[in-house]
């Protein structure tokens, strides 16, 4: 299948009852699909006429206790960055895509990682965060979608899978793993009581200080908690690796092909995926680069996942960095020449 439309066919089988969106390449072929097929499941798809309406009309539905989705490219999310706030701030469940694009402004529509500051920094004002998912395969992106309803569920907050524009347009062999999607009790819905409880008030507005206080401190535990149960990632050949190359989402598919031919060649390269990206997986990497003179993160971007390796480590190595942007993909020829790069300017220090 397409990534898009895997995504939306694990988003059916994960129990989303209700999608808003709005087109934009390269993630039309989620909601296209949506519309297709959420109703024949008894779901509904409705595209909202912005961006703006589609965010808060996910605040609605989710409010009333259903589980939905919403999906968009980098300028789209951009637009949907206050209703995200709304959410966070009303403790509201629901998963969001951004299969990216470059940016800023409209910029193109080939692939990027140019929205990993915004995922992990800025989804919206405030003391908030979202949960951040970057699968590397289509296969992948079908398994963390229900991992994403789950954990929004549990811990009350928006997820988001950051895919880019490869990811959603390639295609692979996918299976869809057998997934129970039993009912969730969510006993602040605002869905009719009948009398039996007190009215349910969702809200983000708090008039009083300390009140208000109260309850971002409350949400902050929970964010601990998240933090540290529910971090995700891979090494590859990490053991013995004296440089340990740091990847997400599509390009650590590149560089783990960099990484087998620097091995060839006599290299002991590695590579540490990270698959959460909020909460990052602090502990894992400092385990997989143990054995690491120096690291090395590829991304899409001029280097934003750069800072978060480096306190993950507490800058305790160098920490190198090589990126291709505004839609070009790195090569793993290019990316096996910053290794040789390093290595060899090691070699000549004596490190």
């Amino acid at each position: 299948m397409k990534g898009n439309e895997a995504l939306a066919e694990a988003a059916i089988r994960a129990g989303c009852k209700c999608f808003f969106g709005y087109p934009i390449t390269p993630q039309t072929e989620v909601a296209a699909y949506l519309a297709k097929k959420l109703p024949k499941t008894g779901g509904q798809f409705v595209q909202a006429e912005s961006e703006v309406a589609a965010i808060n009309m996910v605040y609605g539905a989710s409010a009333a206790g259903v589980r939905c989705m919403t999906s968009s490219s980098s300028p789209g999310i951009s637009l949907k960055t206050e209703g995200i706030s709304y959410l966070c701030g009303a403790d509201l469940p629901c998963v969001i895509i951004n299969v990216q694009r470059g940016g800023p402004g409209l910029g193109g529509i080939q692939p990027s990682q140019a929205d990993y500051f915004q995922a992990t920094r800025a989804l919206g004002h405030g003391d908030s965060r979202v949960i951040v998912y970057a699968p590397n395969s289509v296969q992948e992106m079908v398994n963390v979608v229900n991992n994403a309803f789950n954990l929004a569920d549990e811990y009350r907050m928006p997820a988001m899978i950051l895919a880019d524009g490869l990811l959603g347009q390639m295609m692979e062999p996918v299976e869809f793993p057998e997934t129970e999607t039993a009912e969730v009790k969510k006993p602040w819905a605002t869905n009719g009581h009948g009398g039996s409880r007190e009215h349910n008030i969702v809200n983000s507005l708090y008039l009083k200080p300390d009140v208000l206080e109260k309850s971002i401190l409350e949400r902050d535990k929970r964010y601990k908690d998240i933090e540290a149960k529910h971090t995700t990632a891979e090494s590859f050949l990490c053991d013995d690796a004296e440089l340990v190359i740091v990847a997400y989402g599509a390009t650590a598919r590149v560089c783990k092909s960099a990484v087998n031919a620097s091995r060839a060649k006599g290299i002991k390269a590695g590579l540490f995926r990270p698959v959460t990206l909020w909460p990052y997986p602090k502990k894992e990497l400092v385990a997989a680069s143990s054995n690491a003179k120096t690291l090395l993160t590829v991304e899409m971007s001029t280097g934003q996942m750069i800072e978060d390796v480096k306190l993950a480590i507490e800058c305790k190595k160098p920490v190198e960095f090589y990126g291709r942007t505004g839609g070009i993909i790195p090569t793993p020829a290019e990316v096996l020449a910053q290794i040789e790069k390093i290595t060899k300017t090691l070699d000549m220090e004596g490190v």
